[in-house]
């Protein structure tokens, strides 16, 4: 099961690839625990595509990243070399305080 994040699916799925792009990009990223815990799916699922590294496997990652050629060439050479001998569980989530707006619990989402 999933989380529908109290969004519909273009605007989840958009928020879920920004987040997945960051952590990819970054490093690392801050948002709320329940974002963190479905983006870390996603994270996992595109570095193991990463592994693979079949030609169907760059389009589905192109795809989800809305086409952007270097994030997916940063996954293919450098973080999938990284991530070789690890069987998932690429990312890690600390959990830091609740935001002061809404009291939502904020975590950082990093890769190990």
């Amino acid at each position: 099961m999933y989380r529908k994040l109290g969004r519909e699916t273009r605007q989840r799925r958009s928020i879920l690839a920004g987040l997945t792009k960051d952590v990819i990009r970054y490093g690392y990223v801050v948002t709320t625990e329940e974002r963190a815990k479905e983006v870390r799916k996603f994270v996992d699922k595109m570095i193991t595509y990463g592994k693979r590294k079949t030609l169907v496997n760059r389009r589905k990652a192109l795809a989800f990243l809305h086409n952007d050629s270097e994030l997916v060439a940063k996954i293919f050479n450098e973080l999938a070399p990284k991530y070789e001998t690890r069987n998932g569980g690429y990312t890690r989530i600390i959990k830091l305080t609740e935001r002061r707006g809404d009291d939502a619990l904020q975590v950082r989402l990093e890769l190990v």
